[in-house]
């Protein structure tokens, strides 16, 4: 993860370029760009900027104006390339340059839905894991088969470079982002603002060609606040579907549906999140981080915990929690 200058928030500067699409935009705006008075902080410093003062959006619904010029790319911290429907027109030369400039210098990247298509225009993938929308799958891996493109996933983390599936999935990216940058506990936060979950663990495969049923689902929420309350209890998919009051095959369809994920991956997701604020908020005891979060043992704790965030408790605790410099106990 790109440090944080202690002079100023890390910055984050969005591209965009003719024919952008306007909700991937919004979508960063909403989690890098507005204040967080809640919070008592400002997590990020940001820009939007493009090659011309005025762009036009995707199918001319609107026009931005006065917004920065390309230069402003030269001081991110990360970077959000452009992404654009027409999937089939070359990116501009001026914003692939300043995004393998932004590369060469040590920016992070992000690429949300068909940004997947600029970053690998600018050479940027080659030999590596990226994701972009299932409908443009099969073209991608036609023009670009040296990416390893993941088509079933929300996005990929590639520690440098980020790519997200699709436009919703350009939030799974950017709560990830912040957890990455902030922990688990801000990520929260920013996910509540958003009234959207701060983890879904499924893919995109179940939105492609999805027949529309018949009869709508109950919402889970309530379901979701029941256990939510009750993490550290011994819950079962089981002990969900009876709460629910329908069969574990109608409530893994519920969720799938609703959420793009499992009940059990689900309940695990939600046991590591309430393991990483325990941790955040300076319990050291794994054992006890383990036993309340409903994670059972230290050592499926210490797995958890790293398979999410790619560190260990006690890295975990170094880089979010109360600054000790103690490691955890077992």
């Amino acid at each position: 993860m790109p440090q944080e200058s202690s002079q100023r928030p890390h910055r984050v500067v969005l591209v965009v370029d003719e024919n952008s699409n306007p909700f991937e935009m919004s979508c960063a705006i909403e989690i890098f760009g507005l204040r967080r008075p809640e919070l008592g902080r400002t997590l990020y410093d940001f820009a939007l900027c493009g090659t011309e003062p005025r762009t036009r959006m995707r199918d001319g619904f609107f026009t931005l104006t006065d917004i920065a010029g390309l230069d402003a790319a030269e001081e991110a911290d990360t970077l959000i390339v452009p992404n654009r429907p027409d999937t089939d027109t070359p990116r501009s030369p001026r914003v692939l340059d300043a995004v393998r400039r932004a590369h060469a210098r040590g920016a992070r990247l992000l690429g949300f839905c068909s940004g997947a298509f600029t970053l690998a225009e600018a050479g940027l993938l080659e030999g590596r894991r990226a994701a972009c929308h299932w409908m443009w799958a099969d073209s991608f891996q036609a023009r670009f088969p040296q990416v390893r493109l993941e088509p079933d996933v929300l996005f990929v983390d590639d520690g440098d470079i980020l790519t997200a599936s699709g436009s919703a999935s350009a939030l799974d990216l950017g709560l990830h982002v912040v957890r990455r940058d902030h922990g688990a506990e801000i990520a929260n936060a920013v996910s509540r603002r958003l009234v959207f979950a701060a983890h879904r663990d499924g893919g995109q495969r179940q939105f492609v060609e999805r027949p529309i049923p018949e009869v709508a689902d109950a919402s889970l929420g309530p379901l979701l606040a029941w256990a939510q309350e009750r993490l550290g209890e011994p819950l079962t998919v089981a002990d969900l579907a009876a709460r629910a009051a329908v069969s574990p095959a109608t409530l893994h369809r519920r969720f799938q549906a609703q959420l793009g994920t499992t009940p059990l991956a689900w309940l695990t997701g939600e046991r590591v999140a309430l393991a990483c604020r325990m941790i955040e908020r300076g319990e050291e005891r794994l054992d006890v981080v383990a036993a309340r979060s409903g994670l059972g043992t230290a050592a499926n704790l210490r797995a958890r915990v790293r398979r999410e965030t790619g560190l260990s408790p006690s890295e975990y605790r170094r880089r979010f929690g109360p600054a000790s410099g103690e490691p955890l106990m077992a």
